[in-house]
């Protein structure tokens, strides 16, 4: 189901108190989280704050699953940890708050509040100059021959 005709329905479910389970789709929180491997739990938002990731539409129809990096006024200013750009909404088009990830298959929820988070948080957020070069060394996307751990033909 497309994106457009799926998040209107589980903001749905979010104003009618349910948490909701969403597998992710995309890059954009790399290294963190996964394209078709990772879900996240939301519920609706209460107090957001910077560092909170969040479900946004910051078009018409047009949703992301980011973290803030600043709020000013009105004025929410998002970025995906696996992205440079940055996106901006308004507080009132932030729609659901995560409050934890099932990530690599895993059954059990890693909270957005526990230990693990914050500080993977804390870390991933000052990195910000030299995420274009940790996201580069981290993904497959580097030809065999300059990985470090190759397979050796025999």
């Amino acid at each position: 189901m497309a994106n457009d005709q799926l998040l209107p329905e589980v903001i749905r479910l979010l104003e009618e108190g349910h948490t909701v389970t969403l597998p992710l789709r995309g890059f954009s929180m790399r290294p963190f989280l996964e394209d078709g491997r990772d879900k996240a739990l939301l519920k609706l938002p209460e107090a957001i704050r910077v560092g909170d990731a969040v479900l946004a539409e910051i078009a018409p129809k047009r949703y992301v699953l980011h973290r803030i990096v600043d709020i000013n006024g009105e004025r929410v200013t998002l970025r995906g940890d696996g992205n440079l750009g940055i996106e901006q909404c308004r507080l009132c088009d932030v729609r659901a708050t995560a409050i934890g990830f099932y990530r690599k298959g895993r059954q059990t929820l890693d909270s957005t509040s526990a230990l693990k988070w914050r500080v993977y948080s804390w870390w991933w957020t000052r990195l910000l100059p030299l995420r274009r070069y940790l996201l580069f060394a981290l993904h497959p996307h580097i030809p065999a021959r300059f990985r470090k751990n190759k397979q050796k033909k025999i």
